[in-house]
């Protein structure tokens, strides 16, 4: 064998295996076990609902090889789901919903983790605020709720669930702040959930509720409460549809609240493109569709980039009106 015959066989022996290697290099990751998606919430809630609609539409449509388990972690504001997250570092068989209260449990002071902390991979639709009163109720409206606040800001009493500072308390917060209210003074009741603070709202122990849309949709056809303003950008439709937006009634205000996933924090590339590919093609799908609107929730899918993105964007924001209420911790 020449010199040079031998030459040529090994630069093209080499050549081969640089290729073998960047074709290994760039094979696509996917689950090779039960993939684990921590519900920071009860089994019935919304949360617990979005997740499991998620599970079965990947079921149904074979997206994934292995079986994905829903998991319920309520408690701790979140710190209960999370830390079970953060002790599984670059492990892309564990997801947890990603919702608004990453962003306002930690800028609070509740929680010592937030979204920052893990790899956001998907942001899959928005969930808007309502504001309701009871069908007596003398406040007429959004902005009949404004002025009487503006002139009293503890005049009123606000429910809301589950906790001071999240994202259903800055919704109402918001436009009121906008209307030329002093937030600072508002007198805000937590409950542990929406359903309980709706029945105080109708047994006449507090005046005003802030709750999402689904909670409030049985009462509405009930005849027993009105929907006096909803935070959404334009008016939600089906049961919801004559519900006015802040915006119609003069109070330039709008906030949305998100749900979408996290991952464990440090995931590689292929992990992350994987479920990004993977959440896409289930919003695409015409039952994830017919699932938002059932719901009164609104599609808003964004990548990874993205979704990191809008948090911090969402994250400033927040910043601003929790600092009016006073709850912001340095």
């Amino acid at each position: 064998m020449t010199s040079l015959f031998r030459t040529a066989l090994l630069t093209a022996a080499a050549a081969l295996g640089g290729l073998a290697a960047t074709t290994a290099i760039a094979q696509p990751w996917q689950p090779t076990r039960n993939v684990e998606y921590i519900v920071p919430a009860g089994p019935g809630a919304a949360l617990d609902t979005a997740a499991r609609e998620l599970k079965d539409l990947i079921d149904r449509m074979k997206l994934s090889p292995t079986p994905m388990l829903v998991s319920n972690k309520p408690g701790g504001a979140g710190m209960v789901a999370m830390g079970t997250l953060a002790n599984h570092p670059g492990d892309g068989h564990m997801l947890m919903t990603l919702t608004h209260s990453s962003i306002n449990n930690r800028l609070v002071g509740e929680v010592k983790l937030g979204y920052d902390d893990f790899t956001p991979l998907v942001t899959l639709f928005d969930e808007f605020i309502t504001v309701v009163v009871r069908a007596d109720s003398p406040i007429r409206d959004g902005r009949d709720l404004v002025e009487r606040l503006r002139k009293d800001p503890r005049a009123l009493s606000i429910g809301i669930a589950t906790s001071i500072g999240n994202h259903i308390h800055v919704a109402i917060a918001k436009p009121l702040k906008v209307g030329g209210v002093d937030i600072s003074k508002l007198t805000v009741v937590p409950f542990k959930s929406s359903s309980e603070s709706m029945t105080n709202l109708l047994g006449g122990h507090i005046d005003v509720v802030s709750a999402s849309a689904i909670n409030v949709v049985a009462q509405l056809k009930a005849g027993k409460i009105r929907v006096i303003a909803v935070a959404s950008a334009d008016r939600l439709g089906g049961d919801l549809a004559s519900v006015p937006t802040w915006r119609e009634q003069g109070i330039d205000a709008v906030y949305g609240s998100s749900q979408g996933v996290l991952g464990a924090k440090g995931l590689t590339p292929a992990q992350v493109r994987y479920w990004e590919q993977t959440f896409k093609q289930v919003t695409d799908s015409p039952q994830w569709a017919a699932f938002l609107a059932k719901n009164h929730w609104k599609p808003h899918f964004l990548e990874s980039a993205q979704t990191r993105k809008y948090l911090d964007e969402e994250a400033d924001s927040a910043k601003l009106v929790l600092g009016e209420l006073g709850l912001l911790k340095p």
